[in-house]
């Protein structure tokens, strides 16, 4: 039986890429690179700032709704070249998801999809003249949409930034995965020597992102490099996961929640609620009541905030989120033509609260504002945005998840496949989808390999 479903995996992931490949191949951009318009020739100019979910929907939709017309043009301007699956990033620790499979290029899809991209960093917008400075550049704009994302938010408490690795992008996940190799390292050519600081783990936040991590540097611990060091006992590394409020996942349902916190205290990682980290120093992290956790590997994924430039744009914010000011329809409050949407934007959900500012959303939102945006340059009414959350899928590593999908709760082998399954449809490029696919299968047949590769996310 398990030689039929070995053989059945690498038949459904060849069946599979051959389809990617024949999708990757068959569409056609929608101008010929002699063809393409300059984007300040366009009479309506959408000018985009970010490429992240909210960015990219926006950009792609807005393309797509205009395909047949001639008056509108778009353009991203992004600080990278690629769209990060935010998801799956937490896999990449254990190398149960590939770099370069959730990494996914911006320019092609943008450029296919007939709108322009730049690589730059922004530096500041002028209203009145409508123009925004970027890499030195000046881009001008007749809507422009702010999906600058977030940066991490440290609530003030002391040495975080200095001493802890913030998981907040691809390169941190492969940072934190050099981190774990690194002390197996150590610890086979000093044996004895290596501290026990040395091999704690803390993970500080307890939300998806944190619960995640903590899961995979387990599986990359025990399940991956613990073979490959049999010199090693691999029950010296200790995995903690903090958090202030009194249980982890507060988004999830109570019922879930104790299923994965079983599932993380089974795998000996020490959940600690209503723990508030206090101090984080080079060799442990404070808490508020008094107890101290030696380490000398902090990893942060207890906060966000809306990017700082809004502050440096001078638009309107929400007090209690520093999210830029809009209404319903994503407008920036006092602005006719500047849209904010995504993690830096705090929008109304309609019965006094405000959206949730994670991935869902985002998508939701880009392509709804790329609707108004047309509806207004043609002078239509908008449509407000109305938010239902589908739910909300944990992925434990280990072959476990825990998932809520639209008031269904399960767990175990079967959400894991649910969970696998539903972010490789929606993984934009077909490549990469194809990549991640084959990729799983052979996971029947061998663990991931792992190397410590510095000063680069290549893989």
């Amino acid at each position: 039986m398990s030689k039929l479903l070995k053989a059945g995996a690498v038949l459904g992931g060849a069946a599979l890429a051959v389809g990617g490949l024949r999708w990757a191949a068959s569409s056609e951009p929608r101008y010929a690179p002699w063809e393409k318009p300059r984007f300040e020739d366009f009479e309506h100019r959408v000018l985009v700032l970010g490429g992240g979910f909210a960015g990219f929907n926006v950009a792609k939709h807005l393309c797509d709704l205009s395909r047949d017309r001639e008056d509108v043009g778009v353009m991203v301007i992004s600080r990278d070249n690629y769209l990060t699956f935010w998801p799956m990033v937490p896999g990449i620790v254990a190398s149960d998801v590939g770099v370069r499979n959730i990494a996914q290029p911006l320019r092609r899809p943008l450029i296919h999809a007939g709108a322009s991209f730049r690589r730059a960093e922004v530096e500041s917008v002028d209203f009145e003249k409508q123009v925004v400075s970027a890499g030195g550049q000046e881009f001008p704009y007749d809507h422009l949409v702010l999906a600058l994302g977030a940066q991490p938010s440290y609530f003030g408490i002391p040495g975080v930034q200095e001493h802890a690795i913030n998981m907040k992008g691809i390169p941190d996940a492969v940072a934190i995965r050099n981190r774990v190799i690194e002390r197996f390292e150590e610890a086979t050519l000093r044996r004895g020597e290596v501290s026990e600081s040395e091999l704690t783990f803390v993970v500080i936040g307890a939300g998806a992102t944190g619960v995640e991590t903590a899961a995979q540097l387990h599986v990359l611990i025990h399940e991956v490099l613990g073979p490959e060091y049999p010199s090693i006992n691999a029950n010296r590394f200790r995995v903690y996961l903090l958090d202030a409020l009194p249980h982890i996942l507060p988004e999830l349902d109570p019922g879930l929640r104790r299923v994965a916190r079983g599932q993380l205290s089974a795998r000996d990682i020490e959940v600690m609620t209503n723990a508030l980290a206090e101090e984080v120093t080079e060799s442990c992290v404070k808490l508020k009541d008094g107890r101290q956790i030696a380490t000398e590997n902090v990893i942060w994924t207890a906060g966000a905030r809306p990017n700082e430039k809004l502050e440096k744009f001078g638009i309107p914010l929400v007090e209690k989120t520093n999210g830029a000011k809009v209404d319903e329809y994503f407008r920036v409050e006092g602005y006719d033509n500047v849209w904010a949407i995504g993690d830096n934007a705090t929008v109304p959900d309609g019965d006094g609260g405000f959206v949730p500012p994670n991935a869902q959303a985002a998508v939701k939102e880009g392509k709804l504002l790329a609707r108004n945006i047309l509806a207004e340059i043609d002078g239509e009414g908008l449509k407000p945005f109305e938010f239902k959350s589908q739910g909300q899928l944990i992925d434990l590593g280990s072959h476990f998840a825990v998932n809520d999908v639209f008031g269904i709760k399960f767990s175990g082998a079967l959400a894991a496949i649910f969970w696998r399954g539903t972010y490789l449809v929606r993984l934009e490029s077909p490549q990469n989808r194809v990549r991640q696919a084959l990729d799983w299968a052979l996971e029947f047949f061998s663990r991931p390999t792992v190397a410590q590769i510095q000063n680069t996310v290549d893989e």
